[in-house]
């Protein structure tokens, strides 16, 4: 596969250059929607367009345009839509124009059949599990002038299908957003089916990658210069290696933490039911894995945890916040809680608010529930109106402030090595790094500190970050 698709990417350059393309003359745009893993697909997306060729575009007013979808709430869609709507004339401007809609949304059916219907201007359209097709669908649309539409088809029944999908992606070109420092997939898709998530349906059933191929590609990572891997799944915690059960998410920690080069580990996102006391060990003793968990809450009220699916209590939730925070007290915990889940009531909202107040979060992401047709919970009847919603979402959000606010005190006069990442958009004197508690920092610097691990002692705090000095200041 992956020999495949290197063919028809050497066959790209060769056709663009037969027809007077010259390296970077060509440009490009990716635009990507949703989460981190979409993100990772995003860069892999760039890197093959590079590969031919191309150079990368600030916007649309380029030669091919390339959104790379979610689907996990409706204004994502519409996001799309609208940005989608202004190709049109930027197409009849640029004859040779490809647009490209790609990810999560384009494996819901309706999704896919309204671009066909509505944006015929669309040239093709694939699915998340047909990245490595690319390649092949934009050599078919250059030469054959012909649309290419390739979503494979989600059947949670189909044996074979599933162990395909558990086998390794073919190694494709990346271009990534920071050279030290890297994405990599350990699990695909979900089965965890919360009564209000798309996901298991649009990324399929879950599997994990085998142990062996995680490692060989962050040891390669780790030869290009990365210093830093984020471990990726829609739920990191139920990692198992195909071939060996005993191979748990804890136990690949351990082993990616023995990879030279590596210097800090982080994951993303963990499922409160399936967050072990072994990992949580694994984490204290190491000193690679940053210490940070993003822990979703959804709803503080254990009634509406059940309605939706989600296998854990009010109480159990706040009994593994403490037994986290006992063994490693210096831990950063951010969430993602949902507000307005039908049948919501005001006291499962306080209840939500009570978790708040008493877990500690250093974050939140907060969102009003989106009806996805197709879960469970879009066909409730007790679905809750716009204006309590909006109400309640600004409330949660009064107090998620007040509580960072607090939190984030501990910080200052505190020194933490921090990641420096890149100068800042708004101050070119300073430059902007990241905690491995995961937050945000400005201090001043100068572009030589890009890429490396510095001390800097915190000296200020707002709202979700902080301002900083370092030694070299």
């Amino acid at each position: 596969m992956q020999d495949i698709a290197y063919d028809h990417l050497e066959k790209i350059r060769d056709l663009l250059l037969s027809k007077g393309h010259t390296p970077g003359s060509l440009r490009y745009h990716v635009a990507t929607f949703g989460c981190q893993m979409n993100a990772r697909d995003s860069e892999k997306l760039r890197g093959m367009l590079e590969y031919v060729g191309f150079s990368e575009s600030p916007d649309e007013d380029c030669d091919i345009v390339i959104y790379n979808t979610c689907t996990v709430r409706e204004n994502a869609n519409q996001k799309v839509y609208g940005r989608l709507g202004e190709l049109k004339g930027k197409k009849k401007k640029n004859p040779f124009m490809k647009v490209v809609i790609c990810g999560c949304m384009m494996e819901e059916k309706a999704e896919e059949e309204r671009i066909k219907s509505s944006y015929p201007f669309v040239d093709i359209v694939f699915g998340t599990m047909n990245l490595s097709e690319f390649p092949r669908l934009l050599l078919k649309n250059l030469t054959d002038k012909e649309k290419q539409y390739e979503v494979t088809e989600i059947d949670r029944k189909n044996d074979d299908l599933i162990l395909s999908l558990c086998k390794e992606d073919p190694i494709l070109p990346t271009k990534r957003k920071y050279p030290f420092k890297s994405g990599v997939n350990i699990t695909y898709g979900c089965n965890n089916f919360c009564s209000y998530c798309i996901v298991p349906f649009v990324r399929g059933p879950e599997r994990s990658r085998r142990k062996d191929d995680i490692l060989d590609e962050i040891r390669t990572l780790s030869k290009d210069g990365v210093i830093e891997i984020m471990l990726l799944g829609q739920n990191v915690n139920s990692y198992r290696d195909p071939g060996r059960d005993d191979i748990t998410f804890p136990r690949l920690l351990q082993m990616v933490e023995k990879i030279d080069g590596i210097e800090r580990i982080r994951f993303m996102t963990s499922h409160p039911k399936d967050l072990s006391d072994e990992l949580i060990s694994v984490i204290k003793s190491s000193k690679k894995i940053c210490r940070h968990i993003h822990l979703p809450l959804q709803s503080g009220s254990t009634k509406v945890l059940s309605q939706m699916n989600r296998h854990y209590t009010k109480e159990s939730y706040l009994s593994l916040v403490d037994r986290i925070r006992n063994q490693i007290p210096d831990i950063s915990l951010t969430t993602d809680i949902m507000v307005g889940f039908p049948g919501e009531s005001e006291e499962d909202f306080l209840e939500t608010c009570d978790v708040v107040e008493r877990a500690g979060f250093d974050s939140a992401f907060t969102f009003l529930y989106s009806r996805r047709d197709g879960t469970p919970a879009a066909g409730r009847a007790d679905q809750i109106d716009e204006e309590t919603m909006h109400e309640r979402f600004e409330r949660l959000l009064s107090l998620i402030h007040e509580k960072s606010g607090e939190v984030s005190k501990r910080f200052l006069g505190q020194t933490y090595p921090v990641l420096v990442e890149e100068e800042n958009t708004h101050d070119p004197s300073l430059m902007t790094g990241r905690l491995p508690q995961n937050a945000i920092v400005h201090f001043k610097g100068d572009a030589s500190l890009i890429g490396r691990i510095i001390p800097v002692t915190i000296t200020e705090s707002r709202d979700f970050y902080f301002f900083g000095e370092s030694a070299s200041s």
